[in-house]
């Protein structure tokens, strides 16, 4: 069973930034697209940003211009690089890992407050 691993969550101040990671517990090849989403309370899970194997991008309208997804194949690992968080950037953060699999991370917290 392959696990996906979060890290960089945490508390930070509006206008703040946070670093997530995410990799697979042992080695998988050939992942498709590989994604960050989110859930705040009270609401659904929504996409936050993806990126395919070619290296494609594409952003949630909200988060557009501040965070920036990026992956690693030879470490399995995706990463999202957030910066001037909002309070509304409040969620626990997920990962994906997609075709041909389809495993999710535990999740991490993030919360933006002062």
């Amino acid at each position: 069973q392959v696990q996906l691993v979060e890290s960089g969550g945490g508390l930070v101040q509006p206008g703040g930034s946070l670093r997530l990671s995410c990799a697979a517990s042992r080695r998988l090849f050939r992942i498709g697209v590989m994604g960050w989403y989110r859930q705040a309370p009270g609401k659904e899970r929504e996409l936050v940003a993806v990126i395919s194997s070619g290296d494609s991008t594409n952003y949630a309208d909200s988060v557009k211009g501040r965070f920036t997804i990026s992956r690693d194949n030879a470490k399995n690992a995706v990463y999202l690089q957030m910066n001037s968080l909002k309070p509304e950037d409040t969620a626990v953060y997920y990962c994906h890992y997609g075709s041909p699999y389809d495993y999710w991370g535990q999740g991490t917290q993030v919360t933006v407050s002062s």
